[in-house]
């Protein structure tokens, strides 16, 4: 059960513009624009993650991934820490 209310102001034409669209597609205006604001916040989110490279681009990002890594004294000391899940019989 949906009890989260989201409240906005638009313009008579927007409103009109969505309506006509949730019409079209069956639905209420609530659950159209609710749907379409998701679809939207998930592609958002998706960009954070996920890029598009072209064939040269691809093979010139998995080189760098798989060349080893340049010297860092941070991770060294981080990787040298005993994980506090590790058992001390290994």
């Amino acid at each position: 059960m949906r009890d989260a209310a989201i409240n906005l102001r638009a313009l008579p034409e927007q409103r009109d513009l969505i309506d006509h669209a949730a019409n079209l597609l069956g639905k209420n205006r609530s659950d159209f624009m609710l749907e379409a604001a998701c679809d939207r916040a998930q592609a958002v989110l998706l960009d954070q993650v996920f890029f598009n490279l072209d064939a040269d681009k691809f093979r010139q990002f998995n080189e760098q991934l798989d060349a080893p890594p340049s010297p860092n004294p941070g991770l060294e000391r981080l990787m040298a820490i005993k994980a506090p899940w590790s058992s001390n019989a290994a």
